[in-house]
């Protein structure tokens, strides 16, 4: 386990680029091994958790080649998956253990098992059981929603699926599910979700559609995709813009980061919150799918906050950056309170709990609740330690708090950075040379 002290800066300047969006490299390299011919991908995300995926795709059949720049995957098809002894490893791949489901129901015939890490074990998987259930297919898991878990490929059938909690995951794995359905399937959202799987089938020829909060996709006989690009991902951009905010007299850009309208709630809330950030992001498009993902560059200055309220609505498109907010809450004037996030008990690890106390634990003042957190702001961090718990994100927090804090701040485990981000801290280090 790697501890890391991170002292305050003085301020951070420069230009950094952020790594590969590791939620479209996921379903790039899921998609490419669906389909009929081979993808090329380039800027693929080289992290724990997307090999974890290329692995996947490999032992079911797919060859994967690995060049400097581009991800060349020669997928099995739709229906022509190998079978396997043994069980597919996701190690702590969220989005591969929820997605790759939709996939494998309709193997017809065969069954497979998933597994991964502790971590993994406790995430449960009831919530994309249920509709592939109610498509034809068996899940076989532990306690009926935990890993490991065993699909049981079957002859699906279509269905209209309202989503209980909006959730990009699990309409991701009934949309994949439904291109080997019979007729027409649809996923009923309560609210937008990322919609990176929607505008990847729609480029590969899939009719999507979108009609309010209802996405529909028609079955296939086949998938081709053109060439990928993966844009930068904005949840690790959202690191650096965290930075930038709260460490006085800074002055960054941060260039190459997706700017698709379903990530980036958390740019919406922190200039809600007083925070400047000036680029183009793009508007949501209303009906209908979009097949592109855009990018952009954006410039960030630090500057004073005030406290806001995220609802839950706002909670999807924001979901993994929330930690960050109640950081930004920790320096800002008055409250900040986040509600409807009960999703963020079910991560890598229970992050209303571990952000509370750990940032408690550096000197701030919050609370938590069933479903989020009240940030009472102080106008800043005192230091301290923080432990990740092997969660990415909290490895990340901590290291922001400890430039941002008096003191500086130890994280214990900061290893944990590479599940998504293997250059975080190099890319720090440029910005506090700068």
């Amino acid at each position: 386990m790697t501890t890391v002290k991170w002292s305050p800066a003085k301020r951070l300047r420069g230009t950094v680029a952020p790594p590969a969006d590791k939620s479209i490299s996921h379903r790039a390299a899921i998609l490419g091994a669906m389909a009929a011919e081979p993808v090329r991908v380039r800027n693929y995300l080289h992290a724990e958790d997307t090999t974890s995926t290329l692995n996947a795709m490999r032992a079911l059949g797919a060859l994967v080649t690995v060049d400097a720049d581009v991800v060349t995957i020669r997928g099995t098809g739709l229906r022509n998956t190998t079978e396997l002894d043994a069980p597919i490893d996701v190690g702590n791949a969220g989005t591969l253990m929820r997605l790759l489901p939709g996939w494998l129901a309709g193997q017809e015939g065969r069954a497979y098992t998933l597994d991964g890490d502790a971590s993994i074990r406790t995430r449960p998987v009831d919530r994309i059981a249920e509709p592939l259930t109610r498509m034809g297919a068996t899940i076989d898991a532990v306690d009926d929603r935990l890993p490991p878990f065993t699909v049981h490929g079957a002859h699906l059938r279509s269905i209209a699926y309202d989503l209980p909690v909006a959730s990009a995951q699990v309409k991701s794995c009934v949309l994949l599910a439904g291109l080997m359905a019979d007729g027409a399937t649809t996923v009923v959202e309560p609210a937008p979700s990322r919609d990176h799987t929607e505008r990847m089938l729609a480029s590969a020829g899939v009719t999507v559609h979108r009609n309010g909060r209802h996405v529909t996709v028609t079955s296939v006989d086949e998938l081709v995709l053109d060439d990928i690009t993966v844009p930068g991902d904005p949840s690790s951009a959202a690191f650096l813009i965290a930075a930038g905010v709260l460490v006085g007299g800074s002055r960054i850009a941060v260039v190459g980061s997706g700017t698709n309208w379903t990530r980036t709630g958390f740019h919406r809330i922190l200039e809600r919150m007083g925070g400047i950030v000036v680029g183009e992001l793009e508007e949501a498009p209303g009906d209908g799918v979009v097949g592109t993902e855009p990018a952009g560059d954006l410039d960030i200055a630090y500057g004073p906050l005030t406290g806001t309220t995220v609802e839950a609505d706002e909670v999807p498109l924001a979901i993994d950056e929330l930690p960050l907010v109640a950081l930004l809450g920790c320096f800002a004037e008055g409250e900040t309170i986040v509600r409807g996030a009960h999703e963020l008990r079910l991560k890598e690890s229970d992050r209303i709990a571990t952000v509370v106390d750990g940032l408690n634990g550096l000197g701030g003042n919050l609370e938590a609740t069933d479903d989020g957190f009240i940030v009472r702001g102080t106008g800043g961090l005192k230091g301290g330690t923080i432990a990740s718990h092997g969660d990415h994100r909290l490895a990340m927090l901590g290291a922001i708090a400890g430039l941002a804090s008096d003191e500086g701040v130890t994280v214990v485990g900061m290893e944990a950075a590479d599940v998504s981000y293997p250059t975080f801290a190099e890319d720090l280090g440029t910005l506090l040379k700068g």
